[in-house]
């Protein structure tokens, strides 16, 4: 359905200003709209210093104080005084889409429009700036539109100066922006006036139980932003930095990414909300069915552990022998793929931050790429490539075609893509032939660099995990390859240090990380050990949990072989659950403390269940009013057993239960410190 456009009175004559003439030099005017539902509405208009300002409210009370929007420019005069409103133009649209793959099929997109023209005065440079707000009724999102105009052709942003000035006062979970670790930080819980610079998304809950979530959708050519306290529970964007004064150069017309804010009664609806999706261009690669979402297995695990190496020697671990063994597993297993790491020349030696040996199409000697793809062919299994870069896309970038066109023509349809270096270390080609400068993951140069990849490898039907990535920012809708990535401490971390994500890790990044797409988290730790036998923060029902909790298309199972083996009844559920969901539904949870979804097969009639907790033992009640009427199910359920704590060797205890169920039964499901659960509905009738 195609929006519904209603022209607004030229020049903005307001009844006031119409009927009262000399109140114009006091009243300065205003546009206004609501959400479709009428609970949010926005106003926008000018401050005493002629600055564009908006403001939100929710339910009749102030959400969002007078913010002042612009851009500091680094030639010529600023875009951030001098503006009046010039007109405006409302729209409306109600339309539902389908995804090919994803947490639900069907996605609902009903919003109510308002573009705002501010022109600037002449003495401030005379230019033009459109914002264009949608409001939803689960959130609000806007951007910026540069027209084509005399005043201006190319615009060298300094800095974005968008504001969000929130009014009620409560508390937040956010890893800080521009450190040098990138996303992949403890998330911290404080109170919103303790915030200092953070990464988006930032979630927020209020005294009143409204829940907040700040992000941006749509991120293409330019440099995503931090969230940054100025004062109080004031906030500015802070953009992420370029190689010199301009943070963004673009030519105009453009439009930049939409900041967007979701806004729910309660965790439930900030996890079940299609903002940024719904904010984003639709599919422009056409069919992706070459795309299949499923699970893996990979020689990854045992180099994150140190048992094996990357680099080649007498413990390298991609080896033509182990990665035959992966291959039969698989197969016999029903994963789909098999990810093997270190299979390419370039690694031996210092290659974190360094990158310039590494080969994207020569294999080491003991790796036969040629005939390994060929071999997992006949098995109904497809190898999964890796590109490392260490950082360098000045190495990557030329190299880039070729290997994507080698991984094609040898059936490699899913490739995950590394930039392992430090925030503000990636190596980037420079100005001249042969000169490189330092930009950071994400400015705009990096920006371009990794929609790039996913557009090149589109061209070989080759879908992108890209791990040390830029946030996600809905991109999925319109390049559907786009499958996942890392973006936050994934399970890696707890190799290294006892407890290093800690219990509650998992379900912060339910209602953080996740809001802004899926996460390739690699669970399935089953032998609950990193390196040297340090333990993970982890019950073995929460590793189960953690397919249903942290969603992506493509899942692994990331323990060895082995450790695989070695837990029949676990691997049944994990060889059953799907990876793409007709529906999900957030069933109980709340933020930082656990999290139960309930998922539909897309392919099936079954459903799954479970999560994820922190470290406090509950009991919660699950409702399966989800569950399809006139039908009974076979519940078949994985639970922490008696006494199971993460804190203890009592952390590998797990039950088993399995009872018949219909829509409208309850269950109360113990959850253990660091524990979790999962669950399978299989239809009987």
């Amino acid at each position: 359905m195609k929006p519904t456009r209603i022209l607004a009175a030229a020049g903005l004559c307001l009844a006031a200003l119409c009927a009262n003439p000399g109140w114009a030099q006091d009243v300065r005017p205003s546009v206004t709209a609501a959400s479709p539902d009428g609970s949010l509405v926005l106003s926008v208009t000018t401050d005493n210093d002629a600055r564009p300002t908006w403001s939100l409210s929710r339910k009749g009370k102030l959400l969002i104080a007078p913010s002042k929007l612009g851009f500091l420019l680094t030639d010529g005069l600023n875009m951030v005084r001098g503006f009046s409103i010039a007109g405006s133009e409302k729209a409306a649209a109600d339309d539902t889409w389908e995804q090919p793959w994803g947490e639900r099929r069907f996605v609902s997109d009903h919003y109510n429009e308002v573009v705002v023209r501010f022109q600037q005065s002449q003495v401030q440079g005379a230019r033009r700036m459109n914002v264009r707000f949608r409001l939803f009724d689960n959130g609000i999102g806007f951007r910026y539109e540069l027209p084509e105009q005399p005043a201006l052709k190319t615009m060298r942003i300094a800095e974005e100066t968008t504001e969000f000035d929130i009014v009620p006062v409560g508390k937040t979970w956010w890893i800080p922006g521009g450190e040098w670790n990138r996303y992949e930080q403890v998330y911290r819980e404080t109170p919103i006036d303790a915030v200092s610079t953070a990464h988006t998304p930032i979630t927020m809950r209020l005294e009143d139980g409204t829940h907040l979530s700040f992000h941006e959708a749509a991120l293409v050519d330019y440099a995503g932003y931090w969230f940054k306290r100025a004062s109080g529970q004031l906030f500015r964007t802070e953009l992420a930095p370029g190689s010199d004064s301009a943070k963004v150069v673009r030519d105009l017309p453009f439009a930049t990414p939409w900041r967007t804010v979701r806004i729910a009664n309660d965790a439930a609806g900030l996890v079940e909300n299609d903002l940024e999706l719904n904010l984003n261009e639709p599919d422009k690669l056409g069919d992706v069915s070459w795309f299949k979402p499923a699970r893996y297995i990979g020689i990854w695990w045992g180099m994150i552990r140190g048992d094996w190496t990357w680099a080649e020697g007498p413990r390298h671990g991609a080896t033509t022998k182990r990665a035959k063994q992966y291959i039969d597993y698989a197969a016999q297993h029903g994963f789909r793929g098999v990810l093997v790491e270190g299979w390419n020349m370039g690694w031996n030696g210092d290659w974190f931050g360094h990158g310039d040996a590494f080969s994207f199409t020569q294999p080491t000697p003991d790796f036969d790429l040629k005939g390994l793809t060929a071999y997992a062919a006949k098995k109904g299994v497809h190898l999964i490539g890796h590109h490392e870069t260490g950082g360098n896309i000045a190495n990557y970038e030329p190299q880039l075609d070729d290997a994507m066109a080698l991984y094609g023509k040898l059936g490699v349809d899913v490739v995950k893509t590394g930039y392992v270096a430090d925030a503000g270390g990636i190596i980037a080609p420079g100005d001249k032939p042969g000169e490189t400068k330092m930009v950071w993951h994400d400015g705009q140069r990096m920006v371009n660099h990794y929609l790039d990849v996913v557009k090149d490898a589109a061209r070989h039907h080759i879908a992108v995990n890209t791990h040390e990535p830029v946030k996600d920012t809905g991109l999925r809708r319109t390049y559907p390859n786009w499958v996942s990535r890392e973006g936050a401490r994934g399970m890696e971390y707890n190799a290294w240090n006892a407890f290093a994500n800690g219990p509650d890790h998992e379900p912060t990044l339910v209602y953080t990380r996740m809001l802004s797409g899926p996460m390739d988290y690699t669970p399935g730790v089953l032998s609950l050990e990193g390196a040297q036998h340090t333990p993970l923060a982890s019950t073995l029902a929460k590793q189960l949990g953690l397919y249903l909790a942290l969603y992506s298309p493509i899942q692994m199972a990331a323990d060895f072989v082995e450790n695989l083996k070695a837990h029949p009844r676990e691997m049944e559920f994990i060889e059953h659950v799907p990876t793409d969901w007709a529906e999900s539904h957030l069933i109980a949870g709340e933020v930082g403390d656990y999290a139960i979804f309930a998922r539909k097969d897309r392919n099936g009639p079954e459903w799954f269940v479970g999560g994820v907790n922190d470290a406090t033992a509950r009991t919660v009640t699950l409702n399966f009013d989800f569950l399809d009427e006139g039908k009974t199910y076979e519940a078949k359920i994985w639970k922490d057993g008696e006494g199971a704590t993460y804190l203890t060797e009592a952390r590998h205890r797990i039950a088993y239960d399995t009872r018949m169920v219909r829509k409208g039964d309850k269950i109360d499901i113990w959850l253990a410190p660091g524990g979790g659960a999962a669950m399978r509905f299989i239809p009987q009738d």
